[in-house]
């Protein structure tokens, strides 16, 4: 399981012209969900993303988690980040979970990350066309994958 998380200042996703999520200063976190990913990836993803301090102290240090400043979540599903890029110019998915199995641990994710800061994930809609609209606060991109630990 991977995820870039970015900081920001604002964040949407928009899908078919509506606006299905939007948040201020918090994080954008993109979800790819890999064929052999199970429940300890999502434990260890979400227990890593909520402490992450990635968000600037009284000092101007990156010393606060989300939980510590109250910021806001959206979680986007993202198969692309599951591409194996080794071989020629053109990105293989055979890593990526199928619907089946990545739709229920991309939803456990976000109940579990939500639980994790105490307040609701925004998400975005899986395997939608969506529109994801951010303004990166710093900029702050952190890529983390559950395989690398």
């Amino acid at each position: 399981m991977r995820v870039v998380i970015q900081r920001v200042s604002s964040a949407s996703v928009t899908i078919y012209g509506e606006v299905k999520s939007s948040i201020g200063a918090g994080l954008l976190i993109l979800l790819g969900v890999g064929d052999e990913d199970d429940e300890a990836d999502i434990d260890y993803l979400v227990k890593k993303t909520a402490a992450l301090r990635i968000f600037n102290d009284e000092e101007g240090v990156m010393n606060r988690s989300v939980m510590d400043t109250g910021g806001d979540v959206i979680v986007v599903s993202q198969f692309t980040l599951m591409a194996a890029t080794k071989k020629g110019n053109r990105p293989s998915y055979v890593e990526a979970a199928g619907h089946e199995k990545a739709i229920p641990m991309y939803e456990e994710f976000c109940r579990r990350l939500s639980a994790a800061i105490g307040k609701p994930v925004g998400t975005g809609e899986f395997g939608a066309d969506m529109k994801v609209a951010l303004v990166n606060d710093g900029p702050v991109t952190i890529c983390i994958d559950s395989k690398n630990k």
